[in-house]
């Protein structure tokens, strides 16, 4: 089992910035990929962006590209989301997940096993 605390979101003006952080506990962080996903009112939930065991490669959606970094510290068994720029279209609950199955499909999230509670981002106009 893997235990997913999201924290880090609030309301922020378009333009601004905000950074999510996913704290883990449980088996061991360093084995699992991580991922965070997004879902907001009346919407399916959406692949945001993904990251390695090793923090070396990491995926973003086209619509974050650029704007978003995500990032880990397996020291702290914890997973960043960095947001700028952020703009109406952003808001969202925000889930950070762990990844248990390996079939390539990095941005399904029916590849992550366990979540988190999710955090409440809102970017106002």
């Amino acid at each position: 089992q893997v235990q997913l605390v999201e924290s880090g979101g609030g309301l922020v003006q378009a333009g601004g910035s905000l950074r999510l952080s996913c704290a883990a506990s449980g088996r061991t962080f360093n084995n699992y990929a991580m991922g965070w996903f997004r879902q907001a009112p009346g919407k399916e939930r959406e692949f945001v962006a993904a990251i390695t065991t090793s923090g070396l490669s990491t995926y973003y959606a086209d619509s974050v590209k650029g704007r978003f970094t995500i990032s880990r510290d397996n020291a702290k068994n914890t997973v960043y989301l960095q947001m700028i720029s952020l703009n109406p279209e952003d808001t969202a609950v925000y889930y950070c997940a762990a990844r248990t199955t390996y079939s390539g499909r990095y941005y399904s999230y029916s590849e992550y096993g366990y979540w988190g509670q999710g955090t409440q981002v809102t970017v106002s106009s």
